[in-house]
C-alpha cells in the first residue's frame, strides 16, 4: 500500500471520528426546545465555527502523528514532491468533493424555501461538509488503487 493509500485511509477515519464525536458532544449539550430565533443562530453558529476550529486543529495533530508513525515503521521519508498522477488525482477529488458540498448548500437553501425550521438548514449544511470532505478522501483512495 501507497504512502498516498494509507494517508487517505487516516483521513477518512479521522474525519469520522472528529466529526461523529464532536456531534455527539453538541448533541448532548442542546439547549431545551422553543429556542427564539437568536439562540438557534447562536448554537448553530458556535456548532460550525468550533467543529471547523477542531477539525483543522485535529488534522493538523493527525497529519503529524502519521508522518511520524509512518517514517518509524517503514524508514521513508514522506514524498517530498507531487507528479502530475498526484495533481490529477487531488483535483478529481477536490471536484467531487466541492460538488457535493455545492448540492448540500443548495439542498439547504432549498429547505429555507420550504420554509423548514432554520436548523435543518445548518444541520445539512453541516452535514453536506462532512460528506463532501468524505467523497474527496474516498475519491482519492479510489483514484490511487484503480487509477485515473
Amino acid at each position: 500500500m501507497t504512502y498516498q493509500e494509507k494517508k487517505s485511509i487516516v483521513s477518512i477515519i479521522s474525519t469520522s471520528v472528529i466529526f461523529l464525536s464532536f456531534s455527539a458532544y453538541k448533541h448532548a449539550r442542546y439547549p431545551a426546545e422553543g429556542l427564539n430565533a437568536q439562540e438557534t443562530l447562536h448554537y448553530w453558529g458556535s456548532f460550525v465555527l468550533v467543529l471547523t476550529l477542531v477539525s483543522i486543529l485535529a488534522h493538523i495533530a493527525i497529519s503529524i502523528a502519521f508522518n511520524m508513525i509512518y517514517r518509524l515503521t517503514t524508514g521513508e521519508k514522506e514524498p517530498s514532491f507531487a507528479d502530475e498522477l498526484d495533481k490529477l488525482i487531488e483535483l478529481k477529488a477536490n471536484r467531487l468533493g466541492f460538488f457535493v458540498f455545492i448540492l448540500g448548500f443548495l439542498l439547504a437553501m432549498g429547505s429555507l424555501v420550504a420554509d423548514q425550521p432554520l436548523q435543518a438548514m445548518f444541520i445539512i449544511l453541516i452535514i453536506s461538509g462532512f460528506i463532501s470532505d468524505l467523497a474527496g478522501s474516498i475519491s482519492k483512495l479510489y483514484h490511487y488503487r484503480k487509477g485515473v
